[in-house]
């Protein structure tokens, strides 16, 4: 791709259904991704299994919203092979500042142990990376997402691929075009990454009952 990724050109990509991509961290390239099958997270049917009702239950972390994006970010980028290049950290550090892009962190102590991040347009998050430093951290921080979309009025959580990680949590394949039609009906729907009042507890994510204050 030749062309100046801006972040105004990335938002308007998310709204079509398409999404950015570098080969590896090194490169200064980046393609544009519409998968012909995408994963998404039906909101209402994540899958709590036993062991990760009970991680939650112990509440031995602590869950935070934005409290370090770029940490997040840096996080899901340190591994071996990954899409995440300097440009693509820049544009998304930019989407965060303008309230664009979200961070979701789990937290031992001072230590961010686990996390997810993603852009919002409208009732869709767009799902982009996670990683996890701690037994089950990044399906906590998918269990308490889950939960905060749905107290916020979301209706799509996309997650670009389905990976046996993400099916285990519940989340399904559909085609390229059913979601560009779940896609259309989201943009045109208002929601809250931070609604009033909430105020999850472990137990209200373990039972999916919303609680505000």
């Amino acid at each position: 791709m030749t062309e100046k990724i801006t972040p105004q050109l990335l938002l308007s990509a998310y709204a079509a259904g398409v999404f950015p991509m570098a080969p590896n961290r090194a490169s200064d390239v980046l393609h544009w991704v519409d998968p012909r099958q995408r994963g998404v997270f039906d909101l209402g049917h994540f899958h709590m299994s036993r062991s990760l009702s009970q991680r939650i239950g112990a509440d031995t972390c602590t869950i935070r919203t934005n409290s370090d994006f770029a940490g997040v970010v840096a996080a899901c980028a340190d591994r071996e092979e990954t899409w995440i290049n300097a440009e693509i950290f820049d544009l998304y550090q930019i989407l965060h500042k303008t309230g664009f892009a979200h961070s979701l962190e789990v937290w031992d102590g001072v230590d961010l142990v686990g996390g997810v991040y993603g852009v919002t347009l409208g009732a869709a998050f767009f799902g982009e990376s996670m990683f996890s430093r701690r037994t089950d951290a990044s399906k906590v921080a998918l269990a308490y997402l889950v939960h905060r979309l749905r107290a916020g009025g979301f209706t799509l959580f996309d997650t670009q691929f389905l990976t046996p990680h993400l099916a285990s949590l519940g989340a399904i394949e559909i085609s390229r075009n059913a979601y560009h039609k779940r896609l259309k009906v989201a943009l045109n729907l208002t929601a809250n990454f931070d609604p009033p009042g909430y105020a999850p507890s472990p137990q209200s994510v373990r039972q999916r009952k919303i609680q505000t204050s």
